[in-house]
């Protein structure tokens, strides 16, 4: 079973930000898992690099693409690094987004599909989230996996989560964030990172059961849209939204910092809440 995650992770766009030497100093702070974004391949060798240089933290995929990559060799990437590293590698699956994938079709069957062959194929239903948003996909996370890893949502929809998901199953949302004391600069730094999901019918959808409206997915987001996915400004309001999701039932908040130079921010965040 996959160690304690502890309350707060690191998460990366792309697998390739993540050093060596990053994933060393992530550790020494006190962070308790490190996200690996952008769809990592099958083989896991990033993952399997990073359990290797370090000695506690854990390694999380968020996530792999069900469509990109087959759930036997994923399945097998899985128990080599498991074998090697037990109780630190959380497998994180999910279906992606229709816009960028060929023969995108029944994302759900597809997801249904790949979580009876993970389970085929022997990988514990404990050590693997799924990247869950909408109320039927988190029901399957909770029924099939370990838990959810959702992205860009906000405490209301993490509490939501918590619901149907229930105790005992993990909830590891993603918060993205902005260090910078001048809040038109912050709120725009988030805005240009916001608006790229814009056109995605997955995060579109599932803000619209939130209560978003049309007129919030225009000009790269309302201003409240993207103060409501966006925790910008001075290290009181960034730990504030931080602590909401944390409130509202997550048990980690993945962080995503947004800041040019990632790092510093990193670590201002650990010395205040870790």
């Amino acid at each position: 079973m996959t160690k304690p995650l502890g309350t707060l992770g690191i998460f990366r766009p792309r697998a390739h930000e993540v050093t060596i030497e990053l994933a060393q100093k992530a550790e020494s702070l006190g962070y308790g898992t490190i996200w690996l974004g952008g769809s990592p391949d099958a083989d896991l060798a990033g993952v399997e690099q990073l359990l290797d240089a370090t000695t506690d933290v854990v390694i999380a995929t968020g996530v792999v693409n069900m469509w990109k990559d087959d759930a036997g060799p994923v399945a097998d990437s899985y128990h080599r690094i498991a074998a090697k590293h037990p109780g630190r590698f959380l497998l994180g699956v999910g279906i992606g987004h229709p816009e960028r994938t060929d023969g995108y079709q029944k994302p759900y069957d597809k997801a249904v599909e790949y979580l009876d062959e993970l389970d085929a194929a022997g990988v514990p239903v404990q050590e693997r989230v799924l990247a869950a948003l909408g109320p039927k996909m988190l029901r399957l996370a909770s029924d099939r996996a370990g838990g959810a890893h959702p992205y860009l949502v906000t405490p209301e929809h993490t509490r939501q989560a918590r619901e149907i998901l229930g105790d005992g199953k993990l909830l590891v949302p993603e918060q993205k964030v902005v260090l910078d004391t001048d809040p038109v600069r912050g709120r725009a730094t988030g805005r240009a990172r916001v608006q790229t999901y814009m056109q995605l019918s997955n995060y579109v959808t599932n803000l619209r059961r939130l209560g978003w409206s049309d007129q919030d997915f225009e000009g790269g987001g309302s201003d409240r849209l993207v103060d409501a996915l966006v925790a910008y400004g001075a290290m009181d309001r960034i730990t504030e939204g931080v602590q909401a999701h944390l409130d509202a039932g997550a048990d980690q908040v993945c962080l995503y910092v947004l800041n040019e130079d990632p790092w510093p921010v990193y670590w201002a965040i650990a010395q205040a809440m870790l």
